[in-house]
């Protein structure tokens, strides 16, 4: 290393000792709320690079200059921070990154880093396909991963499709996620990581994350979780001691609907039996510096601040929905022509006591309207009807007010039948061994009112 180039790194190494100790001196002892607000972002940092500017800007140039040959070498090097090419790094980008990483690792003490990228399954990809990668001294290896089968049609779609028929990596589908001895029996030597979804979607699964996690560690593996539909703002598995988070922020986390993107968020020094010192130090930074830069699943500038936008009234948002949900699942549950209805929230629901034990509201033995712990169930609930499929399709039919479309945590009401939509290619038998029926709807209650959306169910359900 040249002097040149010295001199950058120790610059760089004094500014990231500075941004460090602001992060941990300032920004982790603030509320939810506030991190949501600001995330990382500064006064110092406002006035010293971006004109003063109050909110985070948008930087849409694909590329940065650099003063000399040294800084370049020194960037291309990844010895200094820099964004250098907005398909690695982008200041926008680093922007949501921060609020993700700091959102996800609330209430845990260790660092927390985030790579978002262009979709929800794109972070699945990213989260996943790192552990996937044969031994150079085992060519011969049988790979396999553990995940439970209650998952979103498009990740089961990527795991039994794209990797077990088309590359053959093996997905060992855990039926029963409550039982911890199944998780246990499906995995051996070759099980790279135990990737769970919950709630899911739209069954709501839901099991004991602990037991998993401390399962995954004795075994020497990384535990992966999907926790969209409840986001940070009730549930955060880091600080439970998971590994890594993955988020389709596409959902609940940009309740507008004004566009698509993803999150993965890793704790530092991640459990894997991967000989990889870089990805288990720093997963979040080695997913972005590395294979996606490769892969190219970046997110657009423009995208991620409006995410960030987003993401400034989460607990609030999701207490609303979650609340107004309740509400809805409760009229359902009393109404004659339903058979059947699946919210966590509900004191039947079978799943109701373990999701008690993990989903509350954040702070809320901090706010004045509460000033104790709240448990909160989230947007997202599934029904069926007496009548079967033919009912369910009628009542779908009939609706007026809630949208009839596949997409989920937005700020309006939205309803579907998965087994023709969000999971129509897993086919009947797949369908029956993740426990969804081709009669189930799916409804994502939103912030309308909640008696003008129980009013459309009304209606639609006169009509059967």
């Amino acid at each position: 290393m040249n002097n040149g180039v010295q001199k950058y790194v120790e610059k760089a190494r004094k500014a990231l000792g500075e941004r460090s100790r602001y992060i941990r001196d300032e920004v982790k002892k603030w509320r939810f709320d506030t991190i949501a607000v600001h995330g990382a972002y500064s006064v110092k940092e406002a006035i010293d690079n971006n004109q003063g500017s109050i909110i985070e800007p948008i930087y849409m140039s694909t590329s940065q200059a650099f003063r000399d040959s040294d800084e370049m070498e020194a960037a291309l090097a990844y010895l200094i921070p820099s964004w250098t090419y907005s398909r690695i790094h982008n200041p926008s980008i680093g922007y949501l990154e921060d609020t993700l990483a700091l959102l996800e690792g609330y209430g845990y003490d260790g660092e927390t880093t985030c790579c978002v990228v262009s979709s929800g399954m794109a972070a699945v990809a990213s989260a996943c396909d790192p552990f996937l990668a044969k031994r150079s001294n085992q060519p011969d290896e049988k790979i396999n991963f553990v995940a439970n089968a209650q998952i979103y049609g498009g990740t089961f779609q990527q795991f039994n499709v794209r990797k077990m028929k088309e590359r053959g990596i093996e997905c060992r589908w855990v039926v029963d996620p409550l039982n911890i001895d199944e998780w246990s029996s499906k995995i051996d030597s070759n099980t790279r990581f135990l990737f769970g979804e919950l709630p899911s979607n739209p069954g709501l699964a839901f099991f004991d994350i602990a037991k998993v996690i401390d399962l995954a560690h004795e075994n020497g593996i990384p535990a992966i979780f999907d926790t969209t539909i409840a986001t940070p703002a009730l549930l955060r598995p880091i600080s439970l001691g998971a590994d890594i988070v993955i988020h389709s922020v596409t959902k609940t986390l940009t309740a507008s609907g004004f566009g698509i993107a993803g999150a993965v968020i890793a704790r530092k020094q991640i459990v894997s039996n991967i000989d990889n010192d870089d990805l288990k130090k720093d997963f979040g930074t080695y997913i972005k510096l590395l294979p996606n830069r490769d892969m190219g699943w970046c997110l657009s500038p423009f995208q991620a601040i409006l995410t960030l936008n987003d993401i400034r009234t989460l607990r609030s948002k999701v207490d609303v929905l979650s609340q107004n949900s309740m509400k809805v699942a409760q009229y359902l549950d009393g109404h004659k022509k339903v058979a059947s209805v699946n919210y966590l929230g509900l004191a039947n629901h079978p799943l109701h006591s373990i999701a008690s034990k993990y989903l509350w509201l954040v702070d809320a033995e901090h706010d004045e309207q509460y000033g104790k712990a709240v448990n909160r169930y989230g947007h997202l609930m599934s029904f069926q009807l007496k009548g079967g499929l033919p009912a369910a399709r009628k009542f779908f039919d009939g609706l007026k007010r809630i949208w009839r479309a596949t997409d989920l945590g937005r700020i309006q009401s939205v309803a579907t039948i998965p087994s023709i939509s969000t999971h129509q290619q897993m086919g009947g038998d797949l369908r029956d061994m993740a426990n969804i029926p081709e009669d189930l709807i799916r409804l994502c209650i939103g912030a309308e009112h909640p008696d003008d959306m129980i009013a459309d169910l009304e209606q639609a359900l006169e009509s059967i």
